[in-house]
């Protein structure tokens, strides 16, 4: 059965998962999830830790390979033999929680790789392309800086600009703020509030609440590999149907 879908746009779906199943040997992560996701739709996944939230995200760009059922991205089956997931990956942006940058590469550098190197841009372009990206998150002065010039919400926000620099048809975030110091955390949900209102669709793993009940269209429940709950944010933390995510959220809420 098809995972409920949001109420934002009409039409098919970005992101369409059905019968996603993930086994590392004899321990099975994710135990048949259905999920739909609208153009310009924002859907929060939370959950304890190892509830598959995060291999959820990798199989969704083959980061991770399912080990069984379907996922297609704006119409694309990315797990089909004839695929090139290399040309699908540019349509999907993916930021970590780790920032990834090359120390020895400036903001701009890092921005324009993947768009000289996959995407095949010559370097004049890039660096235009990565001009706007970098203004996008805030960061247009900081170019020319190199990555321990700069602090950890700015990194994560280049490693932001990196993604969107290939115009992305979806946007994949796993934990982007939890490497983050507290107070770096509100300028990369800053950035995020920010595409959410230009229209990128975005699946946000993580644990900061105020913003999925701030800005998310859709919240879903995961815990131990299945899609325990999901609907508006509103629903879920103010009056959840199942026991696991009231569970869940009283103990997030009680720290």
């Amino acid at each position: 059965m098809p995972g409920t879908r949001g109420a934002v746009t009409p039409g098919p779906p970005i992101l369409d998962v059905r019968g996603l199943r993930k086994s590392f040997g004899p321990l099975e992560v994710l135990k048949g999830i259905d999920l739909l996701v609208d153009p310009q739709e924002l859907v929060f996944v939370i959950g304890p830790s190892g509830s598959g939230k995060s291999t959820l995200l990798r199989c969704c760009n083959r980061l991770e390979e399912p080990s069984s059922g379907h996922v297609w991205v704006d119409g694309v089956d990315i797990l089909a033999r004839a695929t090139d997931i290399n040309a699908v990956r540019r349509t999907i942006g993916m930021v970590f929680q780790s920032f990834n940058l090359y120390p020895h590469m400036t903001a701009l550098g890092n921005v324009t790789l993947a768009l000289r190197k996959v995407a095949g841009f010559a370097r004049p372009e890039a660096e235009t392309r990565g001009h706007v990206a970098l203004e996008r998150v805030d960061l247009a002065e900081k170019a020319a800086a190199y990555p321990n010039e700069l602090s950890g919400g700015q990194q994560q926000r280049v490693a932001i600009a990196r993604a969107l620099a290939l115009e992305p048809k979806i946007m994949l975030f796993d934990e982007p703020t939890s490497a983050l110091d507290p107070e770096l955390v509100g300028s990369v949900l800053a950035v995020m509030r920010n595409m959410r209102a230009s229209g990128m669709t975005m699946v946000v793993v993580s644990h900061e609440m105020r913003f999925a009940r701030e800005a998310a269209d859709r919240v879903i429940f995961m815990d131990h590999g299945e899609i325990v709950e999901e609907g508006p944010p509103e629903r879920i933390f103010g009056a959840p149907e199942e026991g696991r995510t009231r569970a869940f959220l009283a103990s997030v809420f009680d720290r």
